[in-house]
């Protein structure tokens, strides 16, 4: 019985730049991290000449310019809408679905005859390319562990980029191929636990003994043997709302200011409480810290950072930036050329959960002023209104120098046609 589909979008930064511009296709490409500093995504070109993940981009520059590699700094803007465009059109086909990351999606096909069920995985997967311009990975299996391992298999194996394990000598013999390792939930630590004892492939760990490896790993690999039997003990989960939100980047330059670094780390903040309040959440606290270049050895280096706890739980931007900055003073050090500073949103619960401080008379004024300073932005733009401690200059932003447009969500930055 075919329960689960796995859906995941192929080289998908790479792949979000050529939908906009497809003379990109067949063209090696590199994502850049933010601020421009180190390898985070390549196109299957780019793997193919040996450029490797994580890689800082100043000692591969001059291999690019050689190669015709095509370098892009993150544009996040663009990758988030590309992906809820790509996860609203899987829904439409199938409202079962548990978006697993930006680019992957489960899908539960229960509902669907065994006979029908592959034509139509075809159509969803036509259906994304045509109207995203996004190529995806397709594997159907009886449960979500082995239809990552089908989808593995669909993406590197498959000419149609669509593999069935609902088969099961078609299963038995893919798990024969497929090394442990590479099993969705298996790390580097578990998987040479594994080869000491002889399982190296997946078929290897699919008929041992359940018991033992239970009283060896622990319940979750009991689980991992079940679904690779078939048996399907993952069911699709909704999305859950983070416990902690977390907000920060290095800057485009060194930062000595204080000023600078308050304005840095509000804006950091404003950005963690739109999060917050998008997810319908409130927070107890906040944590911040600052530090300089550790990899600087000619510098003098610094680090540090605090936790504050607010009086009541708010997700009220003026609340959180103003105890953020306290926060940062109460750290901060003249003589240091600062790179990076954050924040973390701590003890995140449910805005439902409230207990209001016993004098405060300002929670029900809060939250309506927050929910209209997020409906301007929403549809005004993002930073149409905003604190004034987040700054108007920003110059310690990162550097996105090979930075596309975001064709998706900014009027200005729209593809232009000419005629």
């Amino acid at each position: 019985m075919t329960n689960f589909a796995l859906i995941d979008c192929n080289n998908f930064y790479a792949s979000c730049e050529r939908a906009f511009n497809p003379s990109l296709e067949g063209v090696p490409i590199v994502i850049l991290s933010n601020n421009d500093g180190c390898i985070i995504a390549r196109s299957n070109e780019a793997k193919k000449l040996g450029v490797p993940m994580g890689a800082a981009y100043f000692e591969w520059k001059s291999f690019f310019l050689k190669h015709g590699v095509q370098v892009f700094s993150s544009n996040y803007a663009l990758y988030g809408d590309m992906s809820n465009r790509v996860m609203t059109l899987i829904e439409s086909f199938c409202p079962e679905i548990e978006v697993y990351s930006i680019d992957e999606a489960f899908i539960d096909l229960q509902s669907f005859s065994n006979e029908t069920i592959i034509e139509y995985i075809k159509t969803i997967k036509r259906k994304i390319r045509t109207w995203t311009g996004i190529p995806v990975s397709i594997g159907v299996a009886p449960t979500k562990t082995l239809a990552k391992i089908a989808n593995i298999i669909a993406k590197k194996k498959s000419i149609e980029g669509v593999f069935d394990l609902s088969d099961p000598h078609i299963c038995e013999q893919a798990l024969s191929e497929f090394l442990v390792e590479d099993i969705w939930g298996v790390g580097r630590n578990i998987a040479a636990k594994l080869k000491s004892m002889q399982i190296v492939t997946a078929k290897d760990l699919k008929y041992s003994n359940i018991k033992m490896m239970r009283q060896s790993f622990s319940i979750v690999m009991e689980k991992m043997i079940c679904e690779l039997r078939g048996v399907s003990c993952l069911l699709l989960e909704e999305v859950q709302p983070k416990k902690q939100i977390m907000s920060s980047r290095s800057f485009g330059r060194a930062v000595t200011d204080l000023g600078e670094l308050e304005s840095a780390v509000s804006y950091y903040a404003a950005n963690a409480c739109y999060k917050l309040r998008k997810q319908g959440s409130v927070a107890k606290g906040i944590h911040v810290y600052i530090h300089t270049n550790f990899f600087k050895k000619n510098q003098p280096r610094y680090a540090n950072s605090i936790s504050q706890h607010f009086i009541e739980p708010t997700s009220d931007s003026r609340v959180i930036i103003k105890t953020a900055i306290t926060a940062l003073r109460h750290i901060y050090k003249r003589g240091y050329r600062y790179k990076k500073a954050g924040i973390m949103l701590l003890d995140v619960q449910s805005n439902t959960i409230k207990q209001y401080d016993l004098f405060s008379q300002t929670a029900s004024k809060s939250e309506a002023l927050m929910q209209t300073l997020d409906q301007i932005n929403c549809k005004m733009g993002k930073n149409s209104i905003f604190i004034c401690a987040e700054g108007t200059s920003r110059p310690w932003l990162g550097q996105s120098n090979f930075r596309s447009n975001r064709y998706t969500t900014r009027l200005d930055e729209l593809p232009v046609v000419g005629c």
